[in-house]
């Protein structure tokens, strides 16, 4: 008995063999946007650098520079400024 090759198994070449296009790849963000995230990142590390310190040198003495307006106004309004900084830099358009 002669046996006889099934369709399936027979060796199909592909008729056109076309090499793919390596594609440019792209960044989410453009230029200006990467730019306005590093000047946010730069106000909000700012802002917790001058937030940061007023601690006494002795335990037993309560150091009164807690309280004064660089770490109670100023260095949380540049942490907020930061912040807004950063949804501007993700909401701008790289294209215009």
């Amino acid at each position: 008995m002669k046996k006889k090759k099934s369709e399936s198994s027979k060796k199909s070449t592909p008729q056109h063999t076309s090499q793919p296009q390596p594609q440019q790849k792209e960044f989410v963000f453009g230029k200006k946007n990467y730019l306005f995230m590093f000047i946010g990142l730069a106000v909000i590390a700012l802002g917790f650098i001058l937030m940061a310190g007023g601690a006494s040198d002795d335990p037993n003495v309560f150091n009164e520079a807690v309280f004064n307006a660089q770490r109670i106004h100023i260095a949380p309004m540049l942490v907020i400024a930061g912040f807004a900084i950063e949804v501007y830099a993700i909401l701008l358009n790289p294209n215009a």
